[in-house]
């Protein structure tokens, strides 16, 4: 099998696809792999590297997705990437098609293009593994960049985290006990912040009420949100349903009760957010402020962490990347339910998308 790895276009994605040492890996396995030019140098990876684990090293994008029978890469593909595609290959990658504009689904439909988003593969007890790493680095980086938000120069209110003596510490909501929300707990109570945690899972709740002490837990409803993220500094959306677009839990109205130019960050944002009056927003202009309130609205956080996010990514999705490769896609989707969970489109159609995606592909 001819497996492609292209270097990333978005901005501010530094991942990529593949390391050296996974390339090594297939190539052992009889398989041929083709890098573009500069595809890991974000990541820490030169060309060098992958040509000494016995890739290609090609020079243009079109020649990569020409060649690929299964193409692998790190963020969502663009419109023009899909159409590089040749017809029936396969695509996988941390794709998030569930929040995807409806024309590049349509073009993975056209092309009767295989895709499988790797942050959907799930096991039979519900863990989703790939999902699972790359949540976790964006739950830690939440704390850090809070802390930047909250200084002056960033338009915030001047408020140290942890705060000194005399001096209260800034009051974190956290909406979602999941992963990113229990890594960002962790990071938070590191910092100094005093942290509410409010979740529609009991159980979640008391994960994050045993690990770690002091923190104030709440069920998580409309009055309850309401009333938490009315004295909050920082509000971190963190929801995430399998398969699904997150759910609005925060409306334009509830920001009219929060005290101004107090921080939210959707961290769902990847999945069309979970604050009405979010929008995806880019590292380099992280924020924006919208009835008095910062709203941090950056997709694919770990993208710019990309050493660490790459490696999280290959240690969670090799196993399955070596079963597509060495089984082939089809035959692996079809022996692993595991795999066949990431699948979005095959055949010409949607698989595993959200009821929101399918809506679009109806109308």
């Amino acid at each position: 099998m001819n497996i492609g790895i292209p270097k990333e276009r978005r901005p501010f994605e530094y991942r990529v696809g593949l390391t050296p040492t996974a390339i090594q890996m297939i190539i052992k396995n009889g398989h041929k792999c083709y890098v573009e030019h500069d595809a890991g140098l974000g990541a820490g990876f030169s060309d060098q590297e992958y040509e000494q684990a016995g890739a290609r090293i090609v020079y243009s994008a079109h020649e990569v997705f020409g060649r690929a029978d299964l193409l692998i890469k790190a963020a969502r593909p663009t419109l023009d990437e899909i159409n590089w595609l040749r017809s029936g290959t396969a695509i996988a990658g941390l794709l998030h098609l569930n929040s995807a504009r409806i024309d590049k689904i349509d073009a993975l439909i056209e092309n009767e293009i295989t895709s499988i988003g790797l942050e959907q593969i799930q096991l039979e007890n519900g863990r989703m593994p790939v999902r699972h790493a790359l949540a976790q680095i964006g739950g830690l980086m939440v704390p850090q960049v809070a802390a930047g938000l909250l200084q002056n120069e960033a338009g915030g209110k001047g408020i140290l985290l942890g705060g000194v003596v005399g001096v209260p510490p800034a009051e974190v909501v956290i909406i979602g006990a999941g992963v990113v929300g229990t890594c960002a707990t962790q990071g938070f109570l590191g910092m100094g912040a005093h942290v509410t945690v409010l979740d529609i899972d009991l159980n979640a709740l008391q994960r994050i009420h045993d690990r770690y002490s002091g923190v104030v837990t709440m069920i998580a409803n409309p009055v309850s949100i309401a009333r938490a993220i009315s004295y909050a500094d920082v509000v971190v959306g963190a929801i995430f349903i399998p398969g699904e677009r997150a759910p609005i839990v925060i409306a334009r109205e509830m920001l009219q009760s929060m005290k101004p130019r107090t921080i939210i960050m959707d961290i769902s944002i990847d999945e069309g957010g979970c604050i009405e009056t979010s929008r995806p927003t880019t590292h380099d202009h992280p924020t924006f402020v919208e009835e008095g309130i910062i709203h941090y609205c950056v997709p694919n956080m770990p993208g710019v962490v990309a050493r660490t996010s790459t490696h999280a990514l290959i240690n969670s999705a090799l196993p399955y990347i070596l079963e597509m490769t060495d089984k082939g896609v089809e035959a692996a989707i079809d022996q692993n339910p595991a795999i066949e969970k990431g699948i979005c489109t095959r055949g010409g159609k949607i698989v595993h998308l959200s009821s929101f995606a399918q809506m679009l592909q109806e109308d």
